[in-house]
């Protein structure tokens, strides 16, 4: 079992979602984050002030998949989040220990 955690931009959500769900991955988790990477950061004008924004909003999107599934999660996250531009994000794959379905207590591959 795997987590793949992908950093996304926001409004690539539903096109993540719906790909994902696409391949039969049934659950994910959604975390609003904030960082920078190349993009680095950009500056806008409020009140007419200038200011720099250093640290640009994105989604944090984490699937729990069985191993054999974490090429076609790579594979439908990477193709509906990619617009071509710097800041497209990043996937991250790390494997799972163990997972337990609190309500039937199923665990492992069963649980996901």
């Amino acid at each position: 079992m795997k987590i793949v955690m992908a950093i996304i931009k926001p409004f690539k959500l539903e096109e993540v979602r719906d790909a994902l769900t696409g391949i039969g991955v049934h659950g994910l988790t959604v975390t609003e984050v904030k960082g920078y990477g190349r993009q680095k950061g950009h500056t806008e004008i409020y009140r007419g002030a200038e200011y720099a924004v250093n640290f640009l909003p994105k989604l944090k999107v984490e699937v729990a998949v069985a191993s054999d599934q974490v090429k076609k999660a790579i594979a439908a996250i990477t193709g509906a989040a990619k617009t071509g531009q710097i800041g497209d994000g990043k996937i991250f794959v790390y494997p799972i220990d163990n997972a337990v379905r609190i309500r039937t207590g199923e665990t492992d591959d069963n649980a996901l």
